[in-house]
């Protein structure tokens, strides 16, 4: 693994930060990618960065903090950690249940298509079976979800 901790002078006009050290800015990002040079690791890290941290703030605002819907500062904390847990259950269910395309959905198509299908929990012989609607379009996406968590927990 490598350590890149580039430095470079902020744009004119930008605001220094804490951080910042003599006006320079001090960046740095790990990879296991071998046989690259750094400016080309350093190019895929800031285009992947600044992607992932957009597509971040979209699913924050579909999930919940386009608005504070309570009357407290108090009563809107709590709605804002409820949010973080949900936005934290959409960042990590992509990467270890979902596979091909359904990888890629927003938190609107995810709810729509995965969130809201129709199921009923079963309890027999001390197992809990959940049953899900044949005729549903995405019922195969959720069973290889669930099968795939399952597996995770298997091997944890």
């Amino acid at each position: 693994m490598r350590l890149i901790v580039p430095r470079e002078r902020p744009h004119p006009g930008a605001q220094l930060r804490i951080t910042d050290a003599d006006g320079m800015r001090i960046t740095c990002f790990a990879t296991n990618t071998p046989d690259r040079r750094i400016a080309e690791l350093e190019l895929r890290h800031r285009h992947r960065l600044r992607a992932r941290a957009e597509d971040r703030i979209r699913a924050a605002r579909a999930t919940g903090l386009r608005h504070l819907p309570l009357h407290t500062a108090a009563q809107n904390k709590v709605w804002l950690e409820i949010v973080q847990i949900g936005l934290d259950l959409l960042a990590w269910m992509p990467m270890l249940a979902l596979t091909g395309k359904a990888r890629r959905w927003e938190p609107r198509r995810l709810r729509f298509r995965l969130f809201s299908a129709a199921a009923q929990r079963v309890t027999t012989g001390r197992r809990r079976i959940l049953r899900l609607t044949q005729h549903w379009p995405w019922t195969g996406e959720i069973t290889t979800a669930l099968e795939r968590l399952a597996l995770l927990r298997t091997l944890g």
